[in-house]
């Protein structure tokens, strides 16, 4: 098993993306820190089904992050792993675009992605060893009407994992992006209803003419696709890819 011995982190794990990964990586021998929202007998099923670690840390809050850090390295030691997978999404036109969620998207999905990276990678340094994998978006390399807050976000992924590849490049640690399309995952599925009034369209269209019109594929990406691609980045052969932001989009920005 490759990932034997060490200890990954996953944020946004109890669904989606994140537990897709979780579990990909707790089969190949890792020890797991989950975090996320849900109902706690699902979670816990799901924490005894993989033998993981849970922390319920609010990732808008740096002191619930540093808490959820030192947790995972109390319990299983310190991340040789860091997913940052947690995210949240809002649809609106950017006049009418709540501030409390623009502040409470960059929160979540840029300034966590910060914090956990500085409060894990000098352990990654120290072992001379370190994945840090960040679930970007195609919205990191261009953008959709009415989602201001996440594509400015999302592109701050990318760039900060940049910089970070950067610094780390000859610790052996990377840095990298996974940039999906539009994946089926609650995130996707709740969005659907602003943007049906955001567009005043059915349902069936902002599936079929919003969010499937971006892929020529014509097919969500799957959790399990991403969770494959983030064990690769894990394995000693990818130790040369880093600073990498690598789309899984179904072809979407490739035009």
């Amino acid at each position: 098993m490759i990932l034997e011995g060490k200890v990954a982190l996953v944020t946004g794990s109890t669904s989606g993306i994140g537990l897709a990964i979780a579990r990909a990586f707790a089969a190949e021998g890792a020890k797991v820190m989950l975090n996320g929202f849900g109902d706690p007998a699902q979670i816990e099923t799901i924490r005894s089904e993989l033998g993981a670690g849970y922390d319920a840390a609010d990732l808008s809050d740096p002191s619930q992050i540093e808490q959820m850090v030192r947790h995972c390295t109390d319990e299983l030691g310190s991340p040789d792993i860091l997913v940052n997978n947690a995210g949240i999404q809002h649809v609106s036109p950017v006049e009418t675009f709540p501030p409390e969620k623009w502040d409470a998207i960059l929160a979540i999905n840029l300034s966590a992605v910060f914090h956990t990276t500085r409060l894990t990678i000098t352990a990654m340094k120290q072992k001379g060893w370190g994945r840090i994998i960040n679930t970007a978006s195609a919205h990191s390399l261009i953008a959709s009407p009415n989602k201001s807050a996440y594509v400015a976000a999302k592109h701050g992924v990318a760039g900060f994992t940049k910089a970070v590849a950067l610094e780390a490049a000859r610790e052996g640690v990377t840095a990298n992006c996974i940039s999906p399309g539009y994946v089926w995952t609650t995130l996707v599925e709740n969005q659907i209803p602003d943007t049906m009034k955001a567009r005043n369209l059915t349902r069936d269209q902002v599936v079929n003419d919003v969010l499937l019109a971006a892929q020529p594929t014509k097919r969500f990406v799957t959790p399990e696709e991403v969770a494959a691609f983030a064990l690769f980045l894990c394995r000693d052969e990818a130790g040369s890819i880093t600073g990498a932001n690598l789309s899984m989009d179904g072809g979407w920005t490739a035009a």
